[in-house]
C-alpha cells in the first residue's frame, strides 16, 4: 500500500490533491500536514513513499525544510508543487533535493505522471521546463543577477516583485519586519536596482512572477 504526505497550508489544495490521488491509487494512504511544523513531527513518526510538498509554505518555506526532509528520511522522494514560474524556482528546488517540480496549474493527469515518475526512483520536470534547461546548458551564460540570490532572497524579491509590502511578508514567513528590510536592501543591492518599479520591470522580464 502507498502512503503519500500532501504538505500545503489551504484545505482546498490538500483536498484537490487528495481526490487526484486516490483518482489513481485507489488504495493509498494519504496524511496532510498544513505546515513544515507538522510535516517534519509526521516524517519522524511515520514512514512515507512520497511528498508532495508545497513550496511556498508560510513560516518555513519548502526550500528551506528540503534539507530537513532529507537528513530524517534520506531516500524518500519529494514532488514539489509551486505557485511561482517554474524557470528558475525549480532549478533551486531540484538542487536542493527535490525529485520532481510541477506548477499547481499543471493538469491532474500530470500530476499523476510526476508521481509514477518519482515513486519509480526518477525525477520528473516538464516537458517546456526540461526544453529550456537544455537551451540554457547548451548556452552556458554567465548567471544572472538574481541567479547569485540566496533561495530567502529569492523568495522574498518574488513576493517583493508580486506587490507584497514588507509588513505582508514580514507576516506571513513569521520573521520581524527589520529581518525583512535587511533582506529587502540585500536584493536591491544584488540587482544593482533602486525602486520597487525596477525590480516589478526585472521580475516581469525574466519570467519570475506572472
Amino acid at each position: 500500500m502507498i502512503r503519500i504526505l500532501i504538505v500545503d497550508d489551504h484545505a482546498v489544495v490538500r483536498q484537490g490533491v487528495k481526490q487526484v490521488v486516490h483518482g489513481c491509487f485507489e488504495k493509498a494512504t494519504v496524511g496532510e500536514a498544513k505546515n513544515a511544523e507538522e510535516m517534519l513531527e509526521l516524517l519522524r513518526k511515520s514512514k512515507w513513499d512520497v511528498l508532495i510538498l508545497d513550496i511556498g509554505l508560510p513560516g518555513r518555506s519548502g526550500l528551506d525544510v528540503l534539507g530537513d526532509i532529507k537528513k530524517i528520511s534520506p531516500k524518500l522522494p519529494v514532488l514539489a508543487l509551486s505557485a511561482y514560474p517554474e524557470d528558475q524556482l525549480a532549478i533551486r528546488v531540484l538542487k536542493a533535493g527535490a525529485s520532481g517540480y510541477l506548477s499547481k496549474e499543471s493538469a491532474s493527469e500530470e500530476l499523476v505522471n510526476a508521481l509514477k515518475k518519482v515513486l519509480a526512483g526518477g525525477r520528473y520536470v516538464s516537458t517546456g521546463l526540461a526544453e529550456r534547461l537544455a537551451i540554457t546548458l547548451e548556452d552556458n551564460l554567465d548567471k544572472l543577477p538574481h541567479e547569485t540570490l540566496s533561495d530567502r532572497e529569492y523568495q522574498i524579491m518574488c513576493m517583493l516583485a508580486s506587490g507584497k509590502t514588507t509588513t505582508e511578508i514580514a507576516r506571513e514567513l513569521l520573521l520581524s519586519p527589520t529581518t525583512i528590510s535587511t533582506y529587502r536592501a540585500r536584493v536591491f543591492r544584488k540587482l544593482h536596482l533602486k525602486k520597487r518599479s525596477q525590480l516589478v520591470q526585472y521580475a516581469l522580464h525574466h519570467r519570475l512572477i506572472t
